[in-house]
């Protein structure tokens, strides 16, 4: 993250604004889309899927929880009223004009990964609470040790995005706009790491071997309080999709006037957008496996963007000393970030199929 950050005006004068402008100074003008682009819509795409699916859950189990005399709805159809909203959303113009639906994001992650601990705290142990690695065979727990790593690597899905949002920083030869981002950077993940160590902690504790993939789906009391956790779910992927969101939709927009000549303006704003938030929610209501989403895209698009490719950008641009150690620990970066993208897509691929197999689409 701070090599990107330190990247974005690595040449005096200029900005790299966007993450694959950044691959076209340093893999060329034509190689550097080709290279970048791909990964980070791979990361932007995956991400929003992962949000429909967790946007529609949420809003189930809060219905569920409100309205205890309603007929249930399938949670396919929850993830399409979750999905509708963005079809509105998705017209806002760009990164400033959704920035308080990010702060609010912000807030509601905060808050319901609080509830979320706290609730596992005052539930307890389960009377039939186990730590065991749960029976199954070698290959199995394997398959999903990789998907775990994928998993993890999805915590650093912001890694794709951070020149975009840098951009929108001023910057002054006295106050770079690498000043204010680190600083940025520093609270956010201190802020995620407050947020969620204590939800796997206390959530394992609670729950054990038998904890599910979002510790809210499996709590109850006190119901009003899980409601509100789960409602305040769905405002944090609200913002997080268009936060993953706008920078797909400037990439296809222009690539409609530059490459096919169609005439900007809302028209053809409203048909990209809609038809890209229309492809992530068939996507995310055909495919509503969380965990196995998350390792999957985990592997293939956020282990790339997040190590790989700011390490080799770095090494071509500022060409450090062989065997320093700004020299070491980027090939290191890169190595690790190998294993963990083949590894994670193999394992996360794996589990989709064999959820897949046992799952009735669009139930």
């Amino acid at each position: 993250m701070r090599q990107m950050i330190q990247l974005h005006e690595c040449v005096p004068g200029v900005r790299f604004d966007r993450y694959y402008d950044l691959g076209r100074h340093a893999f060329g003008p034509k190689l550097g889309p080709l290279i970048v682009l791909p990964q980070q819509f791979i990361v932007q795409v995956g991400c929003d899927i992962v949000y429909m699916v967790t946007g529609g859950k949420c809003l189930k189990k809060f219905m569920e929880i409100v309205c205890t005399n309603c007929a249930p709805m399938r949670q396919s159809y929850w993830i399409g009223v979750f999905g509708c909203l963005h079809f509105f959303l998705s017209q806002l113009p760009d990164f400033n004009s959704i920035s308080r639906v990010s702060l609010a994001a912000a807030i509601m992650s905060l808050s319901y990964s609080t509830i979320a601990w706290v609730g596992s705290l005052s539930h307890g142990r389960a009377q039939t609470v186990s730590y065991a690695y749960k029976k199954t065979s070698g290959a199995d727990y394997m398959f999903r040790v990789f998907n775990a790593l994928g998993q993890i690597t999805s915590a650093y899905a912001g890694h794709a995005v951070v020149l975009e949002i840098q951009a929108t920083i001023p910057s002054t030869p006295e106050r770079p706009s690498r000043i204010p981002m680190w600083k940025g950077a520093v609270w956010a993940y201190f802020i995620n790491a407050i947020c969620y160590f204590p939800v796997a902690l206390v959530g394992y504790w609670a729950f054990g071997q038998d904890v599910a993939d979002n510790v809210l789906v499996a709590l109850e009391r006190p119901s009003w309080l899980i409601a509100a956790a789960n409602l305040m779910v769905v405002v944090h992927v609200i913002g997080s999709y268009q936060v993953y969101a706008m920078p797909v939709f400037e990439v296809l927009e222009r690539t409609m006037i530059t490459k096919f000549k169609v005439p900007p303006g809302l028209l053809l704003r409203v048909i990209v957008r809609s038809a890209y938030v229309a492809l992530t929610l068939f996507l995310g209501v055909t495919f509503p496996f969380f965990g196995d989403l998350l390792g999957f895209f985990g592997g293939f698009g956020f282990a790339t963007t997040s190590y790989i490719l700011p390490s080799i950008m770095w090494l071509r641009i500022k060409k450090p000393e062989r065997l320093s150690l700004s020299w070491t620990v980027n090939w290191g970066c890169i190595f690790v970030g190998v294993f963990i993208m083949l590894a994670s897509t193999i394992g996360g691929l794996r589990n989709i199929i064999v959820d897949s197999s046992t799952y009735e689409f669009y139930s």
